[in-house]
């Protein structure tokens, strides 16, 4: 259609209610609607939105359990705050720029401020209830994707006061999605971690803290990876743990008013930049060294949380801290943290000489590290370059998650084996979104092995330049990265090659949920009408039943088989990723020494025991 038909006047401007906004325009209010496979996703969204205002409830002295009960599908909540109060519950949940957290007395020191959450999870569900208990009266009210359906009366209770929210997120927005255990659980530590002496029930199972920030830590790391004892400092609005381990990469956990800001901010920035100086004159003053920022901040795992009145986030999802000051009278934030470190840590380090000295071991380690890189970095970087890295091993996308694009959230690329399978994918893929780095051969198993290996294998240095990855995640160029190999026992080798260089070198992919593996089906049933792809034997045997009439079976035995036009259909909107969950409690050395060091008793005795398993589902489904 040409310019000249397009009618811009009166009746080309519309306004929408807040249900019809939120609907239409969703990720400006949860973020990423995703299927629940990365932690970001729009449906843990909408539960923290909930059980923020329950913590709220909590920090202003109201209330010491919150319960929470979570299927795939179906979300309950319940606190024991002072509930809403009953001639505004259909408000609160229902009109937007309405809610308590406008009265500053109220909420001091607030997570949510602008009255948007619940509304948001309201109109994002297929089903929600709100109820409210208080002064011995209670009431209900009913909603569908943000419509009210039932508007009970006040009637007389004797439960405990707070407020009870079910939901279910819609399926229409959500689609394919449920919820992940380990995701849920690691959200509920969090607001544990943060609220020392809070108990929250989930799915029957008691989530309690009473040292803060240090458990949070101890729950994060092995003892056995930590070079010494965890560093646990708190002062009036502040509270920082930290340590260094024999990982490579920095590790944080930040938080404001006990929000997760998984994107850092203003008090992140702040804390790693006086860490660093905080360090730097403590051991200039103590052994006349100056070391580098770099080697200071290697291998650190640490957690910083501020409580700043009035915060300014970069967006409704509450990720990223913008504000620029802990309050409106209140000092910077770069000011106020460091002033607080550079008191606090100066003054712990002076009293343990035995921490401090192991510090300085392993800045040391860094130092000498750096050193034996800096030597062949510069030839690697020049050999990327000569590899003509974009043309031949990279297939670029045109969006990247370090853009600004308002769709970097989008992005991932494959990493396949072969030609045949990378060809395929880049025929098919959305070249918008979707890279494709190619692998030659079976990469080296680099266990063991120092980051030296990184820039004098091709394959890794080729594939750390196209991630842009060398000096940290800040520049990671993809959302996901998805290891797409074949099902046989060869692919799942060079799965195993390719975990233990991300978790060797850059754990930090995995554990902030970067690494996916791609599920491709395994069969193709078929008659003259339908064709069913199938995952697994399971999924098979359902087809065939639902076909009927003896259906053509076909068996996949690689991804160099599936023809681009059908690749399209498992990379698209129906793409079936499998995360790579970290289990922080787990050493990661441990875990690399037994499965990828020398062959031991121990790895054979679990092998033989899955074989047994193998053969066992196979004997069942002939």
């Amino acid at each position: 259609m040409g310019k000249e038909n397009i009618t811009y006047n009166e009746d080309s401007i519309r306004s929408l209610d807040w249900r019809e906004h939120i609907r239409l325009r969703p990720g400006m209010y949860i973020g990423k609607l995703g299927d629940g496979s990365s932690t970001d996703d729009g449906i843990y969204v909408l539960v923290k939105e909930v059980i923020d205002n329950c913590i709220d409830e909590h920090v202003m002295g109201f209330g010491k359990t919150i319960e929470v009960n979570i299927t795939d599908h179906r979300v309950s909540i319940r606190d024991y705050g002072r509930g809403i109060p009953l001639g505004k519950v259909v408000d609160c949940v229902s009109k937007i720029n309405t809610g308590g957290k406008y009265d500053s007395k109220a909420f001091q020191k607030s997570v949510g401020l602008n009255g948007v959450g619940t509304k948001a999870v309201n109109a994002l569900s297929t089903y929600f209830r709100v109820q409210s208990f208080r002064d011995g009266k209670t009431k209900v009210a009913e909603f569908e994707r943000g419509m009210l359906k039932n508007d009970a009366k006040i009637v007389s209770s004797n439960e405990k006061e707070g407020t009870l929210i079910i939901f279910e997120p819609d399926n229409t927005v959500f689609k394919n999605y449920h919820y992940r255990p380990q995701f849920l659980e690691n959200q509920i530590w969090n607001y544990a971690f943060l609220n020392a002496g809070l108990t929250i029930v989930f799915n029957k199972q008691k989530y309690h803290s009473e040292n803060g920030l240090k458990d949070l830590l101890d729950n994060k790391t092995s003892e056995d990876n930590l070079r010494y004892p965890i560093i646990h400092l708190k002062g009036e609005d502040i509270e920082v743990a930290m340590s260094h381990t024999n990982q490579y990469g920095e590790e944080y956990y930040s938080f404001v008013n006990g929000q997760y800001t998984t994107q850092g901010g203003t008090h992140l920035a702040a804390f790693r930049e006086a860490v660093v100086k905080t360090i730097k004159d403590f051991f200039s003053k103590k052994s006349k060294k100056d070391y580098d920022a770099s080697d200071i901040r290697a291998s650190i795992v640490a957690a910083i949380s501020v409580r700043v009145q009035e915060p300014v986030f970069e967006s409704q999802t509450k990720t990223k801290l913008g504000s620029f000051n802990v309050g409106p009278d209140g000092p910077t934030m770069r000011t106020f943290v460091n002033n607080f470190l550079s008191t606090h840590l100066d003054n712990y380090l002076h009293r343990n000489s035995s921490v401090a000295d192991d510090l300085e071991k392993r800045i040391k380690q860094s130092e000498r590290e750096r050193k034996e890189i800096a030597g062949i970095k510069k030839l690697a970087n020049e050999r990327a370059k000569k590899a003509n890295l974009h043309n031949k091993k990279l297939r670029d996308c045109r969006l990247h998650f370090d853009d600004k694009s308002g769709s970097e959230d989008d992005t991932m690329i494959f990493i396949t084996e072969g030609d045949s399978a990378s060809g395929s994918i880049t025929k098919s893929r959305d070249v918008q979104t979707q890279a494709v780095f190619s692998l030659r051969g079976k990469p080296l198993n680099c266990f063991s092995l120092t980051k030296k290996v990184v820039y004098e294998n091709e394959e890794f240095n080729l594939l750390q330049h196209a991630l842009n990855i060398e000096d940290g995640l800040d520049g990671l160029r993809y959302r996901k990265i998805v290891v797409a190999t074949d099902a046989d026992v060869d692919g799942m080798h060079i799965r195993l090659l390719m975990m233990t260089f991300f978790l060797q070198f850059f754990p930090d992919l995995v554990r902030n949920g970067h690494v996916f593996i791609l599920e491709t089906p395994l069969f193709r049933v078929r008659n003259k009408k339908d064709t069913i792809y199938c995952y697994n034997e399971e999924e098979k045997q359902k087809a065939v039943r639902k076909l009927g009439n003896k259906p053509e079976i076909t068996r996949f035995k690689g991804l160099g088989e599936i023809s681009p036009q059908e690749f399209g259909r498992f990379i698209g909107e129906n793409i079936r990723l499998q995360p790579i969950i970290m289990d922080d409690k787990i050493s990661l050395q441990k875990l690399l020494t037994f499965y990828m060091g020398k062959n031991t008793p121990d790895r054979q005795n679990f092998i033989i025991d899955r074989l047994r398993v193998e053969k066992d589902l196979v004997e069942e489904n002939v």
